[in-house]
C-alpha cells in the first residue's frame, strides 16, 4: 500500500527522508565524536541503566503492594467467615483505637466490652455521635453497641469536651 500517491506527496516523502537522514547523521556525529563521544556514550549508558533500575524498583514496589493487598483482603474475608475467640480486653482496645480516629476528645469516652457488646458512655458532641456508633459497630468482633453517651451540641459547658484536637484529613488539606 502506498501512502504517498501524488507528486506533491513524493516531494514530502523526499523532504522527510532528507530531514531524517540529517537527524540521524547529527546523532551519530554527537555520539561518535572522537573527543567527547566516549563520555557521551557513557552518559547514555548510565542514564539507560538508571531508567531500567528505577523501572524495576517501581515494578517491584507495585507487585509487593498488590501482594500485600491480596493478603489483607484474604485475611479480611477469612476473619468475617469464621468467628474468632477474642478476649473482651482486646475488643476494648480495638474500640478505643477506632474512637481515637472518629471523635475530637477520645479521652472523654469510657468504653467497656462484655460478651462482644461495647458500652460507650461519657460526653460527646452531637455532630460526632452517629459516626462514632457506626464505626464502633464496624469493629471486628463487636456484635452490639450500647449507647450511653451524653450528647452535647457545643463543648462550652463540658470540661471533658474542651481542648479537643481538631481532626485532620488529607481531603481537608487539599482545599
Amino acid at each position: 500500500m502506498k501512502f504517498f500517491q501524488k507528486e506533491a506527496d513524493s516531494a514530502i516523502r523526499t523532504g522527510a527522508m532528507v530531514l531524517g537522514g540529517l537527524g540521524l547523521g547529527a546523532a551519530l556525529m554527537y555520539v561518535l565524536d572522537p573527543e567527547r563521544g566516549k563520555r557521551r556514550r557513557a552518559l547514555v549508558r548510565d542514564k539507560t541503566a538508571r531508567a531500567a533500575h528505577k523501572a524495576r524498583e517501581r515494578l517491584d514496589a507495585r507487585s509487593r503492594d498488590l501482594r500485600n493487598r491480596a493478603r489483607g483482603a484474604a485475611a479480611e474475608v477469612k476473619s468475617r467467615v469464621r468467628r474468632e475467640d477474642v478476649p473482651d480486653s482486646v475488643l476494648e482496645e480495638r474500640v478505643r483505637a477506632e474512637i481515637g480516629r472518629v471523635v475530637s476528645t477520645p479521652g472523654a469516652i469510657d468504653v467497656s466490652v462484655i460478651a462482644r457488646t461495647a458500652t460507650l458512655s461519657g460526653p460527646v458532641l452531637a455532630s460526632e455521635v452517629d459516626e462514632l456508633v457506626a464505626r464502633v459497630r464496624g469493629v471486628r468482633g463487636i456484635e452490639d453497641v450500647e449507647n450511653r453517651l451524653a450528647v452535647y451540641e457545643t463543648p462550652e459547658e463540658v470540661p471533658a469536651l474542651q481542648g479537643g484536637r481538631n481532626r485532620w484529613s488529607p481531603a481537608e488539606a487539599e482545599s
